[in-house]
């Protein structure tokens, strides 16, 4: 992507064929992802919220992932249309990390719980840890809290890292611009 010579909505554009979340990674901010993810609307938010994140080495396989998701609802009428969830949007706009906490979730889950059990342990530590709200990260395997302030968020790091629940423990604050290119030598 580099020395390119394209705008940034191309770069985004071509970031999305590498991947879903590179075209994050170069947006940064908030945005809402449609499609496999690459099709990014910005999102109105306030504030900061902060997060720990327990990391696992082990993969979890997206395609498993998704195949298992289809397993668990194969008795289920078609999907419906995805739509913007109201609740989290409002959080979000608010500026609210206990709202918004109340309004996370992952439709993935409960297959990547299906296909990987020890991510329970993880997802019960920062419930026990006070987390706002807790998740397992896109497919998986990583698990994300909400915590309520930044030193909730190390708090709950050091719960991870206490309780042998992950292999690498992170912290983050967001939202954050996306990447930008401070010097071109």
């Amino acid at each position: 992507l580099w020395h390119t010579g394209l705008s940034r909505p191309e770069l985004i554009e071509l970031a999305a064929e590498v991947g879903a979340d590179v075209a994050f990674i170069l947006m940064g901010h908030t945005a809402v992802g449609q499609g496999r993810g690459h099709l990014l609307t910005p999102a109105l938010t306030r504030g900061e919220f902060h997060w720990a994140f327990a990391v696992q080495d082990r993969g979890l396989s997206t395609a498993a992932v998704y195949n298992a998701f289809d397993e668990l609802h194969s008795g289920a009428p078609g999907a419906p249309d995805p739509e913007l969830d109201v609740p989290l949007m409002q959080a979000l706009r608010a500026g609210d990390p206990r709202a918004l906490g109340e309004a996370l979730h992952n439709d993935l889950q409960l297959a990547s719980l299906e296909l990987d059990p020890l991510l329970a342990e993880p997802l019960a530590v920062a419930t026990d840890a006070g987390a706002l709200g807790v998740v397992v990260s896109g497919s998986g395997p990583t698990v994300a809290a909400l915590a309520r302030n930044r030193q909730h968020a190390l708090a709950l790091a050091a719960s991870f890292t206490a309780s042998g629940v992950a292999d690498r423990v992170l912290t983050a604050t967001g939202p954050v611009v996306g990447a930008r290119v401070l010097s071109a030598e």
